[in-house]
């Protein structure tokens, strides 16, 4: 059983980016590649909460390194890129978890806060697609998992720019699997339902909004960053070599509410 499940899901011999890698889901996912035997780097922000992320992987047995560097910013984004390809080599697997959540009521939403939200949530992705996908597909093989949100597909909380960039997430998905499936880079996108993270803050310290959300789902309760290492796995290993372009909904059920 072991045996098959490791030419199953084994990522033995992977090289792993997670942007966002430092909290969250991102976090999460990158914690579940590391298991699975992928070298991990993870790229955020924070140099402090990366350096313990990447401490705990390795404590944990996994081989990990981290690289800071702003996603919204360009130079940033592209120096940022060029440091991960350096740790263990260029990536076969490229998870964007990294996200902005920018969510004032239309009304109120400016040009600045869209542009930065586009910049993070969106066109980094796009960035590092560009900058990943193709070698992935000269090698013949690769994964790139996109992290959407309920709000590409529907709209509640003044979704704004948020929304619109996840929407535009789960389309440039399909994009990067139209383009390189073919040579053997499955792209896929995890839709998360609600779940208690630094990027939720706001809603997850009201305990009445939280109950709410819980009780639309199926389970009968919001996710935790754990419940998507399961889908992170399949998703980045052998076992998906059949999946690509899909967007799966890691939810709880909430989507088919």
């Amino acid at each position: 059983m072991t045996d098959y499940l490791d030419r199953l899901f084994s990522l033995d011999g992977r090289v792993a980016l997670v942007t966002g890698g430092s909290s969250g889901i991102g976090q999460a996912i990158g914690a579940a590649l590391a298991g699975a035997g992928a070298r991990v780097v993870l790229l955020a922000r924070q140099a402090d909460a990366l350096a313990a992320a990447a401490a705990a992987l390795r404590a944990a047995g996994g081989a990990a390194s981290w690289v800071s560097a702003d996603l919204g910013d360009r130079a940033e984004l592209a120096r940022g890129a060029e440091d991960a390809a350096a740790q263990f080599g260029e990536p076969d697997i490229l998870v964007s978890a990294a996200g902005l959540n920018l969510r004032p009521p239309m009304d109120a939403l400016n040009t600045a806060d869209w542009d930065q939200t586009m910049a993070v949530n969106l066109t980094a992705p796009f960035l590092l697609g560009q900058r990943f996908g193709p070698g992935m597909a000269a090698r013949g093989w690769g994964r790139i998992i996109n992290i959407t949100s309920q709000q590409a597909s529907r709209a509640f909380g003044n979704s704004g720019g948020y929304g619109a960039s996840k929407g535009g997430l789960a389309s440039l998905t399909r994009s990067q699997s139209e383009a390189w499936a073919p040579r053997g880079v499955c792209c896929n996108a995890i839709s998360p339902g609600f779940v208690a993270t630094p990027l939720t803050r706001e809603a997850a310290s009201d305990p009445v909004r939280s109950a709410a959300l819980a009780a639309r789902t199926m389970v009968g309760r919001n996710g935790q960053p754990a419940d998507f290492e399961g889908a992170a796995v399949f998703l980045a290993s052998r076992a998906s070599d059949y999946v690509t372009g899909q967007v799966i909904h890691v939810d709880g059920g909430f989507s088919a509410t």
